[in-house]
C-alpha cells in the first residue's frame, strides 16, 4: 500500500485531500474486492476514526445520518416509521459481516446502479453534505449520482452526512428487492417508496423510486403526482400504469433482460403501494 492516513477529525481529512489525491476508505467492502490479485498501492485516507461521521441525529427540520454510519447502525437505530424502508434495504445489503462494516456513504459514492440504499434515500428526498477544506455544499441525492460509478464528488471533498427532511403528517416507507435468490444477491430490480397522509388518510406527499433498472436509480414523478389526493387504501396499487415507468432505461445482462426488468419493476411498484397503504391503515398487506 502507498501512503496511509487515518485522521481523527473532518478538518484533518479535508486538509489532507487539499494537498494530494487520496482514495477515501470507510468500510472497504467495495475497495478491497476490486483490487483482488494486485498490490494495494493506493494512497488511502481512512475515515473510520472520525467519530463525528457516525450516528443518526435529529433537528427540527431534518434527520442527519453520518456518512460513516454502518448498515448495522441503521438496522439497530431507534428511528420512526419514515425509515422502515431504509432499514429493510440495510438488511438486504450483503450478509452480517458486510452490514457491520459497510457504510451508507460508501454505498452512495460507489454509485452502482444496483446499490440498495439509493432508491430508498431518493424516495426520502435525501440530500448529501460534501465538505472540502474551502467550503461545504449540500446536493440533492438525485443530482449527486451521475451514472454508473460516477458522482458529483470532487477529489478534494468527502461526504460527511446524508440529510433526510422531516415530513408533516403520518408517514410510511417500504422497500422491495428482486434477486435471483432471497439473500446475498445483486438486485434485478428494486422499488422504494414513502408516502405521507393527512388526518383524512389522503396522500399529501409521495416519493417512489426504482433501482437496478437504469444507470441511476430513478424517481417516478408521474406516478407520484397521480397519488396525491388519493386515499391510502387497498386500491392504491391500481394507480400504477406502464407509462409512469418511462424514466427507466433497463438493460439486458446476466441477471435479466430489459423487458423482464421493466415487468418486474411494474409488479414491485404495485406491491410497494399495497404495502404502504397497509402500513398507513394498519391492515395486513
Amino acid at each position: 500500500m502507498g501512503l496511509y492516513l487515518r485522521p481523527r477529525t473532518i478538518e484533518e481529512a479535508v486538509a489532507a485531500l487539499a494537498t494530494r489525491g487520496l482514495t477515501v476508505l470507510a468500510g472497504g467492502t467495495d475497495f478491497y474486492p476490486v483490487r483482488v490479485g494486485r498490490a494495494l498501492d493506493d494512497d488511502v485516507l481512512d475515515v473510520t476514526a472520525i467519530d463525528s461521521l457516525r450516528g443518526v441525529t435529529a433537528t427540527d427540520d431534518h434527520w442527519r445520518i453520518g456518512a460513516a454510519t454502518t448498515w448495522r447502525d441503521i438496522i439497530e437505530a431507534d428511528l420512526p416509521p419514515l425509515f422502515d424502508g431504509l432499514k429493510l434495504a440495510a438488511r438486504e445489503i450483503g450478509g452480517a459481516q458486510i452490514q457491520n462494516t459497510g457504510t451508507i456513504a460508501g454505498n452512495l459514492c460507489n454509485a452502482s446502479p444496483a446499490a440498495d440504499g439509493v432508491p430508498v434515500l431518493l424516495s426520502l428526498d435525501a440530500d448529501v453534505v460534501l465538505q472540502s477544506a474551502a467550503a461545504t455544499r449540500t446536493v440533492p441525492l438525485g443530482d449527486f449520482i451521475h451514472g454508473n460509478r460516477r458522482t458529483a464528488l470532487r477529489g478534494d471533498e468527502i461526504m460527511t452526512a446524508i440529510r433526510v427532511p422531516r415530513r408533516a403528517g403520518h408517514s410510511a416507507s417500504h422497500f422491495l428487492k428482486l434477486g435471483a435468490r432471497r439473500y446475498l444477491v445483486i438486485s434485478i430490480a428494486m422499488a422504494a417508496g414513502t408516502i405521507a397522509v393527512d388526518d383524512s388518510g389522503r396522500i399529501t406527499a409521495a416519493g417512489i423510486a426504482i433501482g437496478a433498472c437504469s444507470a441511476v436509480a430513478r424517481r417516478l414523478p408521474s406516478l407520484e403526482q397521480a397519488l396525491i389526493g388519493e386515499r391510502a387504501n387497498d386500491t392504491l396499487a391500481h394507480r400504477v400504469n406502464p407509462s409512469q415507468l418511462a424514466p427507466l432505461a433497463p438493460v439486458d445482462d446476466v441477471r435479466g433482460s430489459a423487458d423482464y426488468r421493466l415487468d418486474a419493476a411494474t409488479t414491485l411498484t404495485r406491491r410497494l403501494l399495497s404495502a404502504l397503504a397497509a402500513k398507513i391503515t394498519g391492515t395486513p398487506s
